[in-house]
């Protein structure tokens, strides 16, 4: 029976399967993720390549270079963020939303908080269990 987690882009066109996630998780909230992502911040965890495999779409990948050292991987199609490599790293750095199945983890850290903007609150905020009206 396979036990890998499975993941995939928001189309589904891209799919791949990690046998385990080989680090804590952790939200990341560097500008760069933060603007690669869309998002406050980006969940990741280390995964080792050997354990890591593509299974559809990998002809629909694009990459970008982020920086001299690290490779981001997204779906050409829906633009979803999977996995970054970065250059002399044992390990790969995957996008921990795009899992489809629980890594039975939570988030043990927040990284890079020193570049957190203002308007980043956690605190004190309402909770809704779908979207909030009006909008």
């Amino acid at each position: 029976m396979d036990m890998s987690l499975q993941g995939s882009c928001a189309c589904k066109t891209v799919r791949y399967a990690v046998d385990e996630l080989a680090t804590p998780i952790s939200h990341c909230h560097c500008q760069t993720c933060r603007k690669t992502h869309a998002a406050a911040f980006n969940s990741a965890a280390g995964v080792r390549p050997e354990q890591f495999r593509w299974l559809s779409g990998e002809a629909k990948l694009s990459e970008y270079a982020s920086s001299a050292d690290k490779v981001r991987y997204f779906c050409s199609q829906c633009g979803s963020h999977l996995l970054a490599k970065k250059v002399g790293k044992p390990m790969w750095v995957l996008r921990v939303a795009t899992l489809d199945d629980d890594p039975s983890l939570r988030a043990s850290q927040h990284i890079w908080t020193s570049h957190d903007v203002p308007w980043l609150n956690f605190v004190d905020l309402p909770e809704y269990e779908q979207w909030a009206e009006p909008r």
